[in-house]
């Protein structure tokens, strides 16, 4: 009994195979979500001491060095993370190819957008504008 014999007959009709591009993403997610543990840790913490102080407090801690970058990796990584997971959840349930492809490129515009106006936030309120 050979391999081609254990696979679906539409599959050897197709010559379908491995993309080769699965563990990558795998990957990616993982890192991604190992990395939002520890900035979400620190996110938590920000806002527990954000939660009893005015504007001007709130916007002097956020407006120090290091609060704004692990702020802007808390954001990109979220929105990479957001946009792995989705494209996962299309690519198994989305079944029509054209569907398929407009879903992964709206997921992929959002997040570059919102990824995007976020950083510009808050670099605005690092800046000062």
């Amino acid at each position: 009994m050979s391999a081609k014999d254990l696979q679906h007959p539409l599959k050897r009709a197709r010559g379908l195979g491995s993309a080769q591009s699965g563990v990558g993403h795998w990957w990616n997610e993982r890192v991604t979500s190992v990395a939002l543990v520890a900035l979400g840790v620190w996110f938590v913490v920000l806002v527990l001491r954000l939660m009893h102080a005015d504007y001007a407090a709130a916007h002097a801690l956020m407006a120090r060095p290091w609060n704004a970058v692990l702020m802007i990796c808390f954001l990109l990584v979220t929105f990479w993370h957001t946009a792995l997971g989705l494209q996962v959840v299309i690519e198994d349930y989305v079944h029509t190819r054209w569907k398929e492809v407009s879903l992964l490129m709206l997921v992929k515009f959002f997040a570059v957008l919102g990824a995007l106006a976020s950083v510009l936030a808050v670099l605005r309120i690092v800046l000062g504008a």
